[in-house]
């Protein structure tokens, strides 16, 4: 529609417009007014924030059952209510946490979905579910209707210095719930007031077992007796004339004495027993199930104000803070509450960092204009756009709804509000300057030049701020935390750009008609001086560029093929951390601690980061509190750490370094695992991904101890992992329980049902509320328990009354087996299926980096059973989601570019000329975020997504006027060119100088929240240098070659340097791809030792040199030639010579060439026992280095228990539970646990230098050991066929047929040769020829040929020879048969060893290794719990670690033994 418009009617509606605002002046400076108003008053309406609320939709579902253990609350409770809801619509996931005494689980709806009708359906369904929950167990309930910033304001009531001893816990927290909460319910856009820490007050009736066995009274009678004497009745009225007399029954208790009168047993004939006789009755208090601590001092109170979803945090805070100083009065003089996280403190510096940057923001851009336009009247109409845009945009967050936050106004450039402005005053005075007339203008004439020049440049003007639009419209259809995060940002910069874009058109012109000079000033000012010296330079190297254009293209080319290589290699996170200027310590001590503990050692870390002078309180919440919105372990704290003012700071430390400076100090207390966060970031992300941490890795399966033990392998990855901080892995298991089992034989013959029993039980020492004590408006639970004295042990629980059918009570040991037992601490689930949770932290490094490397490294290093999978969570879940959603939005922008460009120049050429800046502009964003080490975020990937449409704007500006002057007769491409950049560099320079300074403060900002904006700053800044600075140069050079008659023949073999150029950036990328070598499995090894190992090579080399022999088997002997000159004939000097051959007999060629083949076999024999043996060498090697990873990995492990134990023994050391004695045996033990890893090293080292010689290999390389470390197993059935395949004895044997051959050939040898000759010589002289005497000369030569036979006179030698290979031949087989027989019974001896070796590892696997662990968990808790000296617990630690060093050394000798069998059949 927008394309349409634009192009039937849009030259026409500007232009009238343009026009109607210069003649109608009064009316647009009205309009004006009225802007400013309707702004500024939008302004004082407008919601503020620090960040958007990102947290997704979801109901939280909350079922306290005080009764019941974990397994029963996921059976009995989180399970029914998963499957009542599970198909209701647009869920986006579930998942539940069920611990002792709670089940919460959190419903994800899609975000279209109403709360509210969300709630209702919910609702709905709880009433179904609440059918299948047994009766007394608990309620489900709806958590507030609150987000992830929905606590707003968290505060602490405590007493006055001085008056410290005056109010206990249980005054403190009546006084939170009866005066602070309920004045503060009621108050606009509060959800819930969640009271925190102290002790809630009860009416406690606290028996004395001893006294009810004796009085025979059993806990049920005095619940019951209870339950029926507290009530209050009515009988109506008694009329009696005139007034009517109301009947009112009163029988409520009011008073600790009214409860002790009350009767529990009154027999006939007897004294009534009360229960005074049997009980003490006092105020007591809930068991608790969290604390607070305040400075590390004292047991304090709190209350968490959670804000309704979708309300002003400001204005709710505000309103909170007028109703402090009404209840403030209403408390004691000396009790004071004191607020420690106020939601506006935060709120304040997230906007003045915005307001900062936008001041700083809006000053650089009034300057630069100024300066650029050199005259001070058009760089104040200019910059007067930039208030009157951002009042236009205010007034429609207002109308939209959209809250004025950190990223809502935090992307406001006002260099690209500013762009049409810009282009419209410039082009007046241009056009102004170009009049030759010195005269003064009338304002008829001044109303004419500006209407020309603003239409003439309306074309840039209006599509250069209607790209920025376009641009951002894809980031409007994000979705998500990405969507919540980014779309009030797109929408604000949309609203400010759309209202500039109104003003350029009406308000700029107006004004530039009516208060530019009218005064022609040929002179030129200091700014055109400036652009005349800029652009002279410019116009020389643009000169030369025009000359080496193909060069010059080719090397932007390169440059961003170099962005393509850096961009892919750099690292991703979703969103940069804020600082949020306060901290937040998990702290989380040993599984099964108490709560008290937790308390005393939160309160010690609260001390010793009081001790920093940039601290100004300390806060600690241990546990969860009545509502658990939050629901934490006993175990578990936070630590909230509120600063004082960063100016403040003394000690020159940044927000991180002391960050970590805290770290190390709560590093000396012992055995406690300390993690640091922030307050909201903490509670975003266990809201909206169920963890504290920002990734989580979790496995799903069925069985918790087998969820545990993946996870704990999981972990000890994570922590090789560079970037990752320790992982947490989730808690499910080792939870101390003591366990009641009962015996339903018994319970039948005394006629007692479970279900008595287990009243009995959770009322002694759970308690259990009869009904209520009211103190005017107050009420309070009367609840019957045992006394705390006889709530103590084991023995107290075994002790405990059950009353029969007969009126007899007998103990409960009597019915039941009682005994400690470790149960699962909590079961997690996630979509109705259980999982576990390893998660941490990322610092110092990306996530996306982080994320693959340990995925890659679990995928290699551990093998899941069926039915288990692992999962990714927290930031790089929202990572990958956002970054798959860029991957449609930008595209969808870019090609909206293309589109829009199409259009706007009816050219597809000059549309993807000007596209071209897009990729231009790319290169500096990507090297922007290189050079200031900031990883991709989805903060840069919207700083791209602005910067492409910012970066089209030059190129619009340049082209068009190329355009207009190619109409104004320019016909020479490159004169055009010139004259075009000439005209219009001073605009191109003045948009991307105001453009990319406008976001200068933001990208150097260090205040609060600019962690955020870094990165979308540092890329548009980047970018624009790199899109301004080609597009001078880059963008003409396109032109001209698009536009010019091209010698095709020239151009080639310039694309060809300019391919060549492309291809030696892509090589050097290639190459730098190298990765490590990583050695897998052992036939890896002995496929690169086959390879590169000298031995082999030797025997290859040896078996060619024998097979080169075989030629030799038809050797004849050396012919031999003799020569005879001399007087051997006459007296003449005569001449011969002699030819003469010896032939042996033709049988002992065949025989030596059989005798060659045997020794050729026996190389081959030889070769094969080298590669046996080095396979051999290889796995002896290969499975020494697994065993001794995985030794080294079990030493740490037990090197960890001793460090636990040292710690405990400690602790109990300074409680003075123990003597040093237990301190120094632990160190020994542990320093010879220590000495066992420094051993264990040096023969780790040494065996992988043996075997990298072994190899043979120069490149690195690591053997990874298999999880689990298992033992190797004979897969087939072992026969002695094999043993007669052993390459030694085939050697032997072969041996035996070298002396059959050897035979053959010397046989062959005895019989005769053959002897073949020629003679040839001269007899000078005269001979006697048919009676004629004849002289011969030299030259008459006389032949003749011999032949003979060699027989050997002597045939004892040759026959000795024979009979001596004969004795050979004979020993060798006695030889082989001997070397078999010793082989075979070696395989029998070794596979009996395995046998006996794996007996020892399933003993070791299926018996010892259970008990060692359960003998560690019963050892540490009974150390823990004092019932344990440190003598046996060594005991029981050494017992341990001889258990799994022997599980390791069992599986190393099957290892051993399977080597020598496979040696032994040759395998």
């Amino acid at each position: 529609m927008i394309v349409v418009i634009l192009n039937i009617k849009k030259d026409k509606m500007i232009d009238k417009i343009i026009k109607f605002s210069i003649q109608n002046k009064f009316i647009i400076s009205l309009m004006t007014l009225l802007l400013i108003v309707w702004g500024v008053w939008s302004a004082t309406k407008l919601p503020i924030d620090a960040v958007p609320d990102i947290t997704n939709n979801q109901v939280q579902i909350i079922t306290i059952c005080p009764t019941l253990a974990g397994q029963e609350v996921e059976q009995l409770v989180t399970f029914p209510i998963e499957q009542s809801i599970a198909n209701l619509p647009d869920i986006e996931e579930t998942r539940s946490i069920s611990r002792f005494g709670l089940s919460v689980i959190t419903v994800v709806f899609k975000d279209k979905v109403d709360i509210y009708f969300a709630r209702q359906l919910i609702n709905e369904k709880l009433k179904s579910a609440e059918e299948n929950i047994p009766k007394g167990i608990g309620t489900p309930e709806l958590a507030p209707v609150s987000t992830g910033l929905g606590e707003v304001y968290q505060y602490i009531i405590h007493p006055k210095k001085g008056s410290e001893g005056k109010y206990n816990a249980k005054d403190l927290r009546t006084m939170q719930d009866w005066i602070v909460a309920r004045q503060l319910y009621g108050t606009p856009g509060i959800a819930e007031v969640n009271s925190f820490g102290g002790e809630l007050k009860q009416y406690e009736v606290a028996v004395n077992p001893n006294q009810l066995k004796a009085m025979g009274v059993s806990v049920t009678d005095i619940f019951n007796a209870l339950e029926k004497n507290n009530q209050n009745t009515g009988g109506a009225y008694i009329e009696k004339k005139p007034n009517a007399y109301f009947i009112r029954g009163i029988g409520l208790a009011t008073s600790l004495e009214d409860i002790k009168n009350i009767a529990v047993k009154n027999t006939t004939g007897s004294v009534p027993i009360f229960i005074k006789d049997v009980a003490d009755v006092r105020y007591g208090n809930a068991i608790r199930y969290g604390a607070l601590t305040y400075n590390g001092k004292v047991d304090a109170v709190g209350g968490v104000v959670m804000m309704l979803k979708g309300e002003n945090s400001n204005v709710v805070v505000n309103r909170i803070k007028e109703k402090l100083p009404t209840i403030q009065k209403s408390l004691p003089d000396d009790v004071t509450i004191e607020p420690y996280l106020d939601r506006t403190d935060l709120v304040k510096r997230a906007i003045s960092t915005v307001e900062k940057n936008l001041i700083e923001g809006a000053l650089i851009v009034i300057f630069v204009l100024v300066l650029f336009l050199g005259n001070f009247r058009a760089g104040l109409i200019v910059a007067s756009a930039i208030p009157l845009s951002m009042l236009f945009a205010l007034g429609m967050m207002n109308v939209f709804g959209v809250s004025a936050n950190l990223m809502s106004l935090g992307a406001i450039d006002f260099g690209l509000i500013v762009d049409g402005a810009v282009i419209i005053v410039e082009a007046t005075m241009h056009h102004l300057g170009l009049r030759k007339s010195t005269n003064p203008l009338t304002q008829r004439e001044m109303d004419d030049e500006v209407f020309l020049s603003a239409t003439k440049i309306r074309k840039s003007a209006a599509f250069g701020e209607i790209i920025i639009l376009i641009v951002y419209i894809p980031i409007l259809s994000l979705i998500g935390v990405e969507g919540k995060m980014f779309r009030p940002m797109a929408q604000t910069v949309g609203f400010s750009i759309f209202g500039a874009l109104i003003l350029s058109f009406t308000y700029i012109p107006m004004m530039s008609a009516l208060f530019l000079s009218k005064q022609i000033n040929l002179q030129k000012s200091f700014s055109d001086k400036i652009m005349d010296k800029l652009y002279i330079r410019y116009e020389v190297l643009l000169k030369k560029a025009i000359t080496f254009k193909y060069w010059l293209i080719g090397g932007a080319i390169s440059l961003f093929t170099i962005s393509l290589i850096v961009f892919s290699r750099m690292g991703g996170e979703f969103i940069p951390q804020l600082q949020e200027g306060d901290f937040a310590y998990h702290c989380i001590l040993p599984q099964g601690s108490s709560l008290s503990q937790s308390v005393e050692t939160s309160m010690q870390a609260c001390r010793i980061i009081k001790q920093f002078e940039e601290v100004k309180m300390v806060v600690g919440k241990t546990g969860s509190a009545e509502v658990p919105t939050d629901p934490m372990p006993p175990e578990a704290s936070d630590i909230i750490i509120v600063l004082k003012p960063q100016k403040e700071w003394k000690s020159g430390r940044t927000y991180n370094e002391l960050a970590d400076a805290i770290l190390e100090k709560l590093e000396i207390i012992p055995g406690i695992f300390f993690e640091k966060n922030q307050p909201i970031q903490m509670r975003f992300n266990e809201l909206m991904t169920g963890i504290r941490q920002d990734v989580a890795v979790k496995i799903f399966g069925e069985n918790l101890d087998s969820l545990s033990l993946y996870a704990n392998k999981v972990s000890s990855i994570i922590q090789n992992v560079r970037g990752a901080t320790s992982p947490q892995v989730e808690r499910v298991s080792g939870l101390p329980q003591i366990n009641v089992e009962y015996d339903r034989t018994i319970l039948a013959n005394y006629g007692i049902n479970v279900e008595e029993v287990n009243d009995v039980l959770s009322t002694a020492f759970a308690g259990k509320a009869t009904g209520q004590i009211f103190e005017n408006e107050r009420r309070f639970d009367l609840v019957v328990r045992l006394d705390s004295a006889y709530r103590t042990d084991l023995n107290d629980v075994s002790n405990l009354m059950i009353p029969t059918n007969t009126g007899t009570q007998i103990p409960l040991s009597q019915v039941a087996t009682i005994h400690y037992k470790l149960g699962p601490s909590q079961i997690s689930r996630e979509s109705g299926k259980r999982r576990i949770v390893i998660g941490f932290n990322v610092a110092g490094r990306d996530v996306q980096s982080v994320v693959s490397e340990i995925q890659e490294k679990l995928n290699k290093q551990i093998t899941l059973p069926t039915g288990y999978y692992f999962t990714y969570g927290g930031q790089f879940e929202n990572l990958k989601k956002a970054s798959n959603r860029l991957m449609i939005a930008v595209p969808v922008s870019l090609l909206l570019i293309f589109i829009l460009l199409y259009f706007t120049f009816h050219s597809m050429k000059q549309a993807s000329l000007i596209f071209t800046a897009i990729p231009m502009s790319a290169i500096g964003g990507v090297f922007a975020l290189m050079l200031r080490g900031m990883p991709f975020s989805i903060s840069a990937g919207i700083g791209f997504i602005a910067l492409f449409g910012v970066a089209v704007l030059n190129g619009i500006v340049l082209i068009g006027t190329f355009n207009e002057l190619q109409k104004e007769g320019w016909d020479d491409v490159i004169k055009r060119t010139l004259e075009g950049t000439k005209i219009r560099l001073r605009p191109v320079l003045m948009t991307a100088t105001v453009a990319s300074l406008g976001f200068l403060p933001m990208a150097l900002s260090t205040s609060s929240g600019a962690e955020v904006q870094k990165p979308l700053a540092t890329v548009v800044i980047g970018g624009l240098v790199t899109a301004t600075i080609l597009t001078l140069f880059v963008l003409p050079l396109l032109y001209i070659i698009f536009n010019s008659k091209i010698n095709f023949g020239k151009m080639h073999a310039k694309k060809q340097i300019s391919t060549i150029l492309i291809l030696f950036c892509l090589s050097i990328s290639i190459n730098t791809n190298a990765q490590t070598k990583k050695i897998i499995q052992i036939e890896d090894a002995i496929s690169i030792a086959m390879q590169n190992n000298g031995n082999i090579k030797a025997r290859n080399f040896e078996l060619k040199a024998m097979e080169s022999l075989k030629k030799t088997a038809v050797e004849l002997p050396k012919m031999n030639l003799n020569t005879q000159l001399g007087q051997y004939n006459s007296i003449k000097f005569d001449q011969s010579f002699q030819l003469e051959q010896s032939i042996p007999f033709p049988s002992l060629f065949g025989a030596k060439k059989k005798l060659l083949n045997a020794e050729v076999k026996s190389k081959e024999i030889q070769s094969e026992i080298t590669i046996l043996e080095l396979k051999n060498q290889v796995r002896t090697y290969f499975y020494q280095i697994q065993y001794l990873q995985n030794n080294q990995t079990q030493l740490l492990y037990l090197d960890s228990l001793y460090n636990d134990f040292i710690k405990i023994a400690e602790l109990r050391y300074k409680a003075g539970d123990t003597k040093k004695v237990d301190i120094s045996t632990a160190q020994a033990k542990k320093g010879e646990i220590n000495l066992l890893l420094m051993q264990n090293k040096l023969y780790l080292k040494t065996t992988y230098n043996n075997f990298k010689i072994l190899i043979n290999t120069d490149e690195p390389f690591i053997v990874i050991d298999e999880y689990p470390f298992q033992p190797l197993q004979l897969n087939s059935l072992l026969d002695s066929i094999d043993i007669a395949k052993h390459p030694s004895i085939k050697a032997l044997y072969q041996e035996v047929v070298i002396a059959e051959q050897t035979q053959k050939v010397e046989k062959a040898q005895g019989l005769p040769d053959f002897n073949v000759g020629y003679t040839n010589q001269s007899l000078i002289g005269f001979h006697n020829i048919d009676g004629q005497e004849k002289y011969f000369n030299s030259g008459y030569r006389f032949n003749s040929f011999n032949i003979g036979v060699a027989i050997p006179l002597t045939f004892g030698a040759t026959k000795a020879r024979i009979k001596s290979l004969e004795y050979q031949k004979q020993a060798t087989v006695a030889s082989a048969k001997q070397q078999q027989n010793t082989l075979q019974a070696q395989l029998q001896n070794t596979s009996e060893q395995y046998l006996q070796n794996l007996q020892r590892f399933y003993y070791y696997q299926q018996q010892a290794l259970p008990n060692a662990e359960d003998i560690i968990s019963t050892a540490k808790i009974g150390y823990n719990a004092g019932e344990m000296g440190y003598v046996e617990y060594l005991y029981a630690l050494q017992t341990a670690t001889d258990v799994h060093l022997g599980y390791l050394q069992s599986i190393q000798q099957i290892n051993q033994s399977v080597i020598a069998i496979y040696s032994l059949i040759n395998k």
